[in-house]
């Protein structure tokens, strides 16, 4: 006579007595949860999940980005965002709207991976300064401190290569106000002239201004972003948002952020633009120069195409970013 192992129960089956153990979770599933809430498994996905979303913001964005960074330097040589349009077409022809392309690709994919990676971590940050468990729901105001502690990390990946996308975008101007010499308009002359002349703290001109316009910018655009896509939640979970929710969650989050900090960007295009001509003045005496030669206005040149380009960039930034997130965890789930 056998033993039934412990916990089991019999079935009796064509004369036989089966013992049937007790279901358990499988080994499978138990790996599947160790996976989701590995810290570095989820580092990786937000890392992809926002390479995703600063590529379909550049893709979606740059034509009027370059108008924008014209229009803030040269404000007394545009009359306007038609008059910027019409005379880089008949200068430059449809290329120069995308001039500065592949270090704005680069810059927003760096950017973005950083800035969503360290997000994640800043949750957490601010899950233990509150005191809250680590699963917990972060309120909207929450989530916007921690999207800002994140962006001064991503203002370190950003600076060098905006640096070269903005010079890129406006070395027409330069070179024809005399301001600098004719030269190759590549991004590797530009990688090597700054080189040459700086070295490598050269790529880091504008960097206090990249500072202080991400880190407070932020803030609002997480904040606005959170508070839309509560707003079209009505109670139900964000998650379950479609894409157009979703879109103009991402647009009214870009359209926050530069409204509160967009003379800051003014002044680092400045800098950084200028900056090609030699040593370029700081932050504060750019921004006193402005305003007692130009006015305060001048602070704003630009402002319309960059209203324009909020929507649509940053509705591709975030409808990029939380589907591809959900289509990784999704995988990882199904491993």
């Amino acid at each position: 006579m056998t033993r039934s192992p412990k916990n089991s129960h019999k079935t009796i089956l064509a004369g036989y007595v089966v013992h049937i153990l007790p279901s358990r979770e499988l080994p499978s599933t138990e790996t599947s949860n160790a996976m989701k809430s590995n810290p570095a498994i989820q580092a990786a996905i937000d890392l992809t999940a926002g390479a995703a979303g600063g590529t379909a913001c550049v893709l979606t964005g740059q034509p009027f980005d370059t108008m924008k960074v014209k229009m803030q330097t040269f404000p007394d040589l545009y009359r306007g965002l038609t008059d910027c349009c019409l005379r880089t077409y008949s200068q430059v022809g449809f290329r120069g709207f995308y001039k500065g392309t592949s270090p704005a690709l680069i810059a927003n994919i760096a950017e973005n991976s950083v800035l969503f990676m360290c997000y994640g971590f800043c949750q957490q940050v601010v899950r233990k300064v509150v005191g809250l468990d680590r699963q917990a729901k972060l309120s909207d105001l929450q989530n916007a401190a921690a999207g800002s502690f994140a962006s001064a990390f991503a203002a370190l990946v950003l600076c060098p290569t905006e640096l070269v996308k903005c010079r890129l975008q406006t070395m027409y101007e330069m070179e024809t106000s005399g301001k600098i010499a004719a030269s190759q308009n590549t991004v590797w002359s530009v990688v090597k002239e700054i080189f040459r002349k700086d070295g490598p703290l050269g790529f880091y001109h504008g960097l206090s201004s990249t500072l202080l316009r991400e880190v407070p910018g932020y803030f609002f655009f997480f904040g606005g972003y959170e508070l839309s896509r509560s707003f079209f939640a009505s109670g139900r979970s964000k998650d379950e948002l479609g894409p157009i929710p979703l879109m103009l969650s991402g647009g009214f989050g870009g359209i926050c952020l530069w409204l509160a900090v967009y003379p800051v960007d003014c002044i680092k295009s400045r800098i950084q633009v200028l900056s090609m001509t030699g040593k370029q003045t700081g932050l504060i005496r750019t921004f006193l120069s402005i305003v007692k030669n130009e006015g305060i206005t001048a602070l704003y040149s630009g402002l319309k195409p960059t209203m324009i380009r909020a929507f649509p960039a940053n509705g591709a930034l975030f409808l990029a970013y939380e589907y591809s997130r959900k289509l990784m965890m999704s995988q990882l789930e199904a491993c």
